[in-house]
């Protein structure tokens, strides 16, 4: 898209001049009158905006990441004051566009702002850029332009991405100390059998004497540790790859989302965290107007968990059906009786957004308990590990020792 340079005159008669992308001149004067500019001058350079930027982002790492849901969140909540101030929505999007600090949103803004120029609606601009608008963020600004509440839908859609990030956090601390703690582990082992045992091997050496099992095995371990590291290293790496490549797939995706779900005291929390964000994703979408189907629809791609989402779709296949919610949520197995009974009394009372409200509500407490609990709930577990790892660390050690004192002895 080409770069246009300007002069011109601000509300105050103040000299200004600058560039801007668009299709055409008469699209810069649009978006200068818009902005409170009276243009003097447009002229077309030989450059494109997308070169300049790209160069930039290339010596710029940091503003070349993904928006963020604070960076996404953000954005909503200025939209939603700027529209509710009354502000144009192409000068609310060149304003923010000026304003963000994250390279991607800023030349994502840029051209959505283009295609609002070009005669596009908002919500079809948005879905030309789905790695960064999601499918519930597009439907949800294609609802407030049809219902004329687009500035309440940036209200709710800025809630929901709040929430949203709180619940990926929950998550990540869930998963976070035991994967540090495993890892510590692992590496405390490596260490002992590359440095420790090797010493105490030569000591067993000038025994001359049959060394205990555990013993044997421990010194056949480290033997192996220290003449083969490289190989371990290279398994290991090998599985992690190879996982990583796997779970990139649609079955691994599934696999390992609904492993996540299942591990023990750990799944819960991911579970119920996921549940949260259904209800919650979902209880936004009906409150906005969008069709329960298409909600259900929708709301299977938002949950980030391929297994949930899956029971969400045939949630929606069932009640395409005629079944009602209550009872295709029943048939997933995923949701608790105290959970299905709220459901069934929003479904008789017409409220079935507010009581998907108070689920996720209900379930963000106890997953916010479960995890500021985490920690207590693990310990037991990683000590008890711990201790048998010493015992026959211990036993490998120290046995030889036994047996030579109760020999000297006799």
């Amino acid at each position: 898209m080409p770069i246009f340079q300007y002069t011109g005159r601000n509300n105050q008669g103040q000299a200004v001049n600058g560039n801007i992308e668009a299709n055409s001149a008469d699209a810069v004067a649009t978006q200068l009158l818009n902005t409170g500019i009276t243009p003097i001058d447009i002229s077309q350079t030989d450059k494109t905006l997308q070169t300049n930027q790209t160069s930039n982002i290339n010596f710029d790492f940091n503003k070349n990441k993904k928006p963020t849901l604070d960076d996404l969140a953000l954005f909503s909540r200025q939209m939603y004051t700027l529209l509710r101030a009354g502000v144009p929505i192409i000068r609310a999007i060149t304003g923010l566009a000026d304003t963000t600090r994250n390279q991607v949103l800023k030349q994502t803004l840029q051209n959505v702002r283009a295609e609002i120029e070009g005669g596009h609606e908002l919500s079809t601009a948005l879905s030309h850029f789905p790695d960064i608008f999601s499918h519930l963020f597009i439907s949800m600004v294609k609802v407030g332009e049809n219902t004329g509440n687009l500035d309440d839908v940036f209200l709710q859609i800025s809630s929901y991405l709040d929430r949203e990030k709180n619940t990926r956090d929950q998550i990540k601390s869930a998963i976070r100390y035991p994967i540090f703690v495993l890892i510590a582990i692992t590496i405390a082992m490596f260490i002992i059998n590359m440095w420790v045992i090797p010493t105490f091997a030569k000591v067993f050496a000038g025994f001359n004497a049959e060394l205990p099992l555990p013993t044997r095995i421990l010194l056949s371990i480290s033997d192996f540790t220290v003449n083969y590291w490289y190989v371990i290293v290279a398994v290991l790496l090998a599985v992690y790859f190879g996982l990583r490549h796997y779970i990139k797939t649609e079955k691994g995706h599934w696999q390992w989302d609904r492993f996540m779900t299942r591990i023990p005291i750990i799944g819960s929390i991911v579970l119920r965290a996921t549940l949260a964000r259904f209800a919650r994703s979902f209880s936004m979408s009906l409150r906005a107007g969008v069709p329960l189907v298409t909600g259900l629809a929708l709301v299977s791609r938002a949950v980030d968990n391929v297994f949930i989402g899956g029971h969400i779709a045939d949630m929606r296949t069932g009640v395409e059906r005629g079944d009602t919610l209550t009872r295709t949520a029943a048939s997933t197995e995923m949701f608790t009786p105290l959970i299905i009974q709220m459901l069934t009394v929003g479904e008789e009372t017409g409220n079935v957004d507010e009581m998907l409200e108070e689920v996720a509500d209900f379930y963000d407490r106890e997953v916010d308990y479960d995890v500021k609990n985490l920690t207590s709930a693990i310990e037991p577990i990683l000590i008890v590990f711990i201790g048998i790892m010493v015992l026959v660390l211990a036993l490998g050690v120290f046995l030889p020792m036994w047996d030579l004192a109760s020999a000297a002895k006799g």
